[in-house]
């Protein structure tokens, strides 16, 4: 017989490993976000504009959630 348990719900700490990709995932939007509003000033045409508004608006969003994920963790 096995005698296995499973959580139902996830522990609410992370890995070094979960640290790990938590903070690739934070550099590569960071640094997407950095080049769409660095960029943004010097194209002219408003639609490409408002396409690259938006993609910062989408990197920032993943920001905050790799934030509100380190927020919510604890560390024991």
């Amino acid at each position: 017989m096995n005698n296995i348990q499973f959580m139902e719900v996830p522990s609410n700490i992370l890995t070094g490993k979960d640290l790990d990709y938590l903070s690739d995932m934070f550099q590569w939007n960071y640094g997407a976000y950095k080049k769409m509003k660095n960029s943004v000033g010097q194209v002219k045409v408003q639609e490409i504009v408002a396409v690259m508004d938006r993609a910062a608006s989408v990197f920032d969003q993943n920001l905050n959630s790799v934030l509100s994920i380190l927020g919510g963790v604890s560390n024991e």
